[in-house]
C-alpha cells in the first residue's frame, strides 16, 4: 500500500457540517411528523360524525389512509447528503491592520 495515500487519508479532517443529524434529533422530527398526521386523522374521525351525505367520504378516506402515510413518514430517515462547506468559504477575510502611530 502506498504510504503517501495512507497518510493523506489519515490527515483528512472531518467537518462538523459534514456530520449527519443526531439520532435524537432525527427521532424527534419523525415523532412530530407522526403526531401531526395522527392529529389530522383524529380530526377526520370527528368530522365523520359531523358531515352528512356523500361528503362523509372525504373524512372517511382521510381516517383510513392517514395511518399508512403517518407510518411511512415516521420511518423515513433523513437521506439528504450533508453539505460540507470548505473552511476557506466559512472564514472571514483578514482585516487590514492599519494601526498608525497615533502619538
Amino acid at each position: 500500500m502506498d504510504l503517501g495515500l495512507l497518510q493523506s487519508s489519515m490527515a483528512k479532517q472531518q467537518s462538523i457540517t459534514s456530520l449527519p443529524r443526531s439520532p435524537e434529533d432525527d427521532r424527534r422530527a419523525r415523532m412530530v411528523k407522526y403526531s401531526i398526521a395522527m392529529g389530522i386523522r383524529l380530526v377526520c374521525i370527528f368530522a365523520c360524525f359531523l358531515v352528512q351525505g356523500y361528503w362523509v367520504i372525504i373524512p372517511v378516506i382521510g381516517a383510513v389512509v392517514l395511518p399508512y402515510i403517518a407510518v411511512v413518514l415516521a420511518n423515513v430517515r433523513n437521506s439528504r447528503a450533508p453539505v460540507a462547506v470548505p473552511p476557506e468559504q466559512l472564514s472571514l477575510p483578514a482585516a487590514n491592520d492599519r494601526r498608525e502611530d497615533r502619538s
